[in-house]
């Protein structure tokens, strides 16, 4: 269970890479063939089930194209 979620403004991104360069767990990935409506490469949230909600990404993004949020963890009863 992820206990973060990544979500990228496609609309102040501008496919720099730092994101998916710094993820510690490699949950961001730039795919071939995916761009922005403005011909940036644009990542995508390859594995959120690794996100551990760090930020590391968001702090990053020189765009501030990047939003973490944590999920609360929920007790297994």
């Amino acid at each position: 269970m992820s206990k973060g979620e990544i979500t990228i403004d496609e609309g102040r991104c501008k496919g720099c890479g730092y994101c998916v360069h710094f993820c510690p767990r490699q949950c961001i990935a730039m795919p071939p063939g995916k761009f922005t409506s403005r011909g940036y490469a644009l990542p995508v949230v390859a594995k959120p089930e690794e996100c551990t909600g760090c930020g590391i990404c968001g702090w990053m993004c020189p765009d501030e194209a990047i939003e973490v949020y944590r999920l609360a963890a929920s007790k297994g009863r």
